[in-house]
């Protein structure tokens, strides 16, 4: 099995209004996105080059919009990148560099 392109964890997934889990996971692994709860059962996968990832106009930081299968969810992961070694999530911004990394889309 291949590493990983982007991981996070300890993420918080939401649609609309409803809290799906409160410690998620986002993996971007083999051209596909995954959101898993925190006990690894998948929400919602899709591949990545179906995935639009952006940044919710009037949020924190730590907020990134995912679409995925028709279906958008808000992420809620760290408003900045964990130091090195330290637990958490990475920063909204660089989930959205990956998934458009991955895609082959550079900006």
């Amino acid at each position: 099995m291949t590493e990983p392109e982007f991981t996070a964890t300890g993420v918080r997934i939401g649609k609309r209004l409803r809290s799906l889990t409160r410690a998620g996971q986002v993996r971007i692994s083999g051209g596909r996105l995954e959101l898993l709860t925190s006990y690894g059962s998948e929400i919602d996968s899709a591949p990545v080059q179906a995935v639009r990832a952006s940044k919710p106009w009037f949020a924190p930081d730590d907020r990134a919009l995912a679409d995925l299968n028709g279906k958008r969810y808000l992420l809620t992961l760290g408003d900045h990148d964990p130091a090195p070694g330290e637990p958490g999530p990475p920063a909204a911004r660089r989930f959205i560099e990956a998934v458009r990394k991955a895609a082959g889309r550079n900006r």
